[in-house]
């Protein structure tokens, strides 16, 4: 935990408190990832489930004490990425270099790389992240990125994407 300075500390123990729900000093391990999140980390399922957390609620609890080399481990992952990250990996599929890509292959990749989604789920985040396809069924794929990361962030504006401009 040496490695952790105190504003990491102070940061750490916040978002830990915000996930206690009963005010116990413990969090369940099935919220870790959300915690993390919080942290404004990118972890994958498979991250989440080596750093300790569970797939069913009440498995385990953790402390704070328990969670702060957990947040350490989650800060010194070069195995997430962040919004200029996943903008390089849209930037392939823009044939043209305008900013744009078709619709139909950003919903493809959603289902098919990576962490797959459910239908269910892409149909959730087109509606909520896409903007309406043109005459030739491509988006702009910047802003959809942006609306994702801000909902991965819980909808607000802090850490989100900076703004285009």
């Amino acid at each position: 935990m040496s490695d952790l300075s105190k504003n990491d500390i102070d940061r750490a123990s916040f978002a830990f408190s915000i996930y206690d729900f009963d005010g116990s000093g413990k969090v369940d391990a099935f919220n870790l990832g959300d915690v993390l999140r919080a942290l404004n980390f990118n972890p994958t399922l498979a991250t989440i489930e080596k750093l300790g957390g569970t797939k069913k609620k009440g498995e385990k609890l953790l402390t704070v004490e328990e969670f702060l080399p957990i947040y350490a481990a989650a800060k010194k992952d070069k195995d997430q990425g962040g919004y200029e990250d996943f903008l390089e990996c849209l930037k392939l599929y823009d044939k043209n270099e305008n900013g744009l890509m078709l619709a139909a292959e950003l919903t493809h990749t959603l289902l098919a790389l990576g962490e797959k989604l459910e239908d269910k789920e892409v149909d959730e985040v087109v509606k909520d992240c896409m903007d309406t396809e043109d005459d030739d069924g491509m988006i702009p794929y910047a802003p959809f990125l942006q609306k994702m990361c801000e909902k991965a962030l819980g909808g607000g504006d802090e850490g989100a994407a900076p703004a285009e401009g």
